[in-house]
């Protein structure tokens, strides 16, 4: 019997981590408690809200911010209903991360060792910091999710509902982030692929539908503006003008994969070590993890749907040119990841050295995600570290003026009224 498997398939082995996950739930569960954890998006995202909500001089920051209006849309209902507070923010990112991870155990069936895998995704770092952030990953991420499930329905049945319902959920991607665009892209040539010969012939058949799709293709460019489809170009255009290269670009997001796959913070280990090998370190790691995990997603090719491969794809090259810097940014493909890794591992003929890889990586990466829950949750229940540490102390005027009446740090020189005012009216 294959070594790995006797363990990680052991029916204690998930009995163990089936409770181990509902534990982790739970503290999820109880980071709804935090206080509004305030990021520079964040701030973007409500000074679009009330914009719309209150009014704005046109020439605003927030009047003019570029930021897609779906997740704007989601503070400004909760708003309405006069329950737009950090615990009900927090509530409903956990809310479409579990209801994501039912439909990726639904999309993958028994070909996913479910129990290992919702371990290794609740452990994840960036996982639960945007969870408790006021953010739009995980919103993101229920409707990208969604998306792919009813598409991939779609092809086992052939029923139009869910064709529509995939494209409805596509949509919502797109307006809550651009980047939604690849999931049309994925779903578009997966139904060229599936249906080319039948395609072919009713495009030769049919000059109207010909006619109409360039139409449509034609309208798209004509007011990509408005559907912020140029969005992306402008941006990149605009770092690039201003020394921004695509190569330094291109060397973040590497060191993004392996503050994923170490499962920490690059800068968390900087400040432990003080060493100029970290970054180079952390840059070959990431080159290394991303190219084990491109040919295992080549390598399982039939049992990830070609959808679901296109979007990984698509999504991957957007993100590998996109000029900033922040692991965030992969939160919405780190299931997806997980499921092509554990997929794998399920798989694995375990040697001597595989063993001597794989057990100490799952106990370091298991290691660092109990940190990182339990410094995250600390933070959540105490407003004095929270105020100290939350975006590296940026706001800790404001916060100490909220919480404690004035700032605890002797060096306090000035404190952002506006910053102040979202606390108190979200908190």
């Amino acid at each position: 019997m294959n070594k790995y498997n006797s363990i990680f398939t052991n029916p204690k082995f998930r009995f163990g981590i089936k409770y181990i996950s509902l534990i982790f739930i739970l503290i999820y569960l109880i980071n709804c408690l935090t206080p509004l954890r305030l990021h520079v998006d964040t701030i973007r995202y409500f000074a679009i809200k009330d914009c719309i909500e209150i009014g704005c001089p046109p020439d605003s920051f927030g009047a003019n911010d570029y930021l897609p209006y779906g997740y704007t849309g989601l503070l400004l209902a909760l708003s309405k209903a006069n329950i737009l507070n950090s615990f009900t923010i927090v509530l409903i990112n956990c809310i479409c991360l579990f209801i994501s991870i039912y439909l990726i155990k639904r999309l993958f069936g028994k070909s996913l060792n479910f129990n290992l895998f919702l371990l290794l995704l609740l452990l994840n770092w960036t996982v639960l910091k945007f969870t408790v952030h006021p953010l739009s990953e995980l919103l993101y991420l229920l409707f990208s999710v969604s998306s792919l499930y009813f598409f991939n329905i779609f092809l086992k049945n052939k029923k139009t509902l869910y064709i529509l319902l995939s494209l409805v959920f596509a949509t919502f991607s797109f307006i809550t982030r651009t980047i939604g665009i690849t999931l049309f892209a994925a779903i578009f040539i997966t139904l060229i692929w599936n249906y080319r010969i039948e395609l072919f012939n009713l495009l030769r058949k049919n000059k109207i539908i010909t006619i109409s799709v360039a139409l449509l293709f034609i309208l798209g460019l004509l007011f990509s503006k408005e559907l912020g489809l140029n969005h992306y170009t402008g941006v990149f255009s605009k770092q690039m003008s201003e020394g921004k290269t695509l190569t330094n670009t291109i060397k973040g997001h590497f060191i993004e994969w392996a503050e994923i796959s170490y499962n920490t913070s690059v800068a968390k280990i900087n400040t432990q070590l003080h060493t100029d090998l970290v970054m180079p370190f952390f840059l070959i790691s990431g080159v290394l993890f991303f190219g084990i995990f491109i040919y295992l997603l080549v390598k399982k090719i039939n049992k990830i749907p070609l959808a679901i491969t296109l979007y990984i794809i698509f999504y991957s090259v957007l993100i590998f040119t996109w000029p900033f810097y922040d692991p965030r940014f992969w939160v919405p493909l780190i299931p997806f990841i997980l499921v092509v890794f554990v997929q794998n591992l399920s798989t694995l003929k375990i040697s001597r050295i595989r063993n001597l890889v794989l057990v100490p990586s799952f106990i370091l990466y298991s290691i660092m995600g109990v940190l990182s829950v339990g410094f995250l949750t600390y933070t959540s229940l105490s407003k004095e570290k929270l105020a100290k540490t939350q975006a590296n102390g940026v706001y800790r005027n404001e916060y100490e003026t909220y919480f404690f009446g004035k700032p605890l740090s002797d060096t306090a020189k000035k404190i952002d009224t506006g910053i102040l005012s979202l606390l108190k009216r979200h908190n």
